[in-house]
C-alpha cells in the first residue's frame, strides 16, 4: 500500500518561510518521481514542484520560482519544499503525489499517488 504523510505546514506572516516535508512508505519509493501541488478554495490544484527519481532534474511553476525549493532524500524516502519570501496567494492545502515516469513532470493527471494534504497560511 503506498503512503504520502505531509507535515510542517502552518501560519506564518507575509515574507516568511516555512518547510513542508513528505514521508513516503509503501509503494512509493526513490523510483518514483514526486511533486508538490496546492489547492485554494474556489481553485483548481496547481502543480507547484516536481523532481526526478535521481534529483538531477526539478520542475517549477513560474509563480514559484526563486523562492521554493524542491529536494529529496531517497535514504529517508522523504520528499521536502523549502518556502521562502511567502505570499498571501501561497494560502492553500499543499499535496505531496508521485508519478511513475521518474521524471520531474508537473501535470497532476501523470500523479497516482497523492497524499492527504497540510494547511499552509500566509498573512498579510
Amino acid at each position: 500500500q503506498a503512503q504520502l504523510m505531509e507535515s510542517g505546514g502552518g501560519s506564518v506572516q507575509a515574507g516568511g518561510s516555512l518547510k513542508l516535508s513528505c514521508q513516503a512508505s509503501g509503494y512509493v519509493d526513490s523510483s518514483l518521481g514526486m511533486g508538490w501541488f496546492r489547492q485554494s478554495p474556489g481553485k483548481e490544484r496547481e502543480g507547484v514542484a516536481g523532481i526526478a527519481r535521481d534529483s538531477k532534474t526539478t520542475s517549477y511553476a513560474d509563480f514559484v520560482k526563486g523562492r521554493f525549493t524542491i529536494s529529496r532524500d531517497n535514504a529517508k524516502n522523504t520528499l521536502y519544499l523549502q518556502m521562502n519570501s511567502l505570499k498571501p496567494e501561497d494560502t492553500g492545502t499543499y499535496y505531496c503525489a508521485a508519478h511513475e515516469f521518474g521524471d520531474s513532470r508537473l501535470g497532476a493527471p501523470y500523479y497516482n499517488f497523492w497524499g492527504k494534504g497540510t494547511q499552509v497560511t500566509v498573512s498579510s
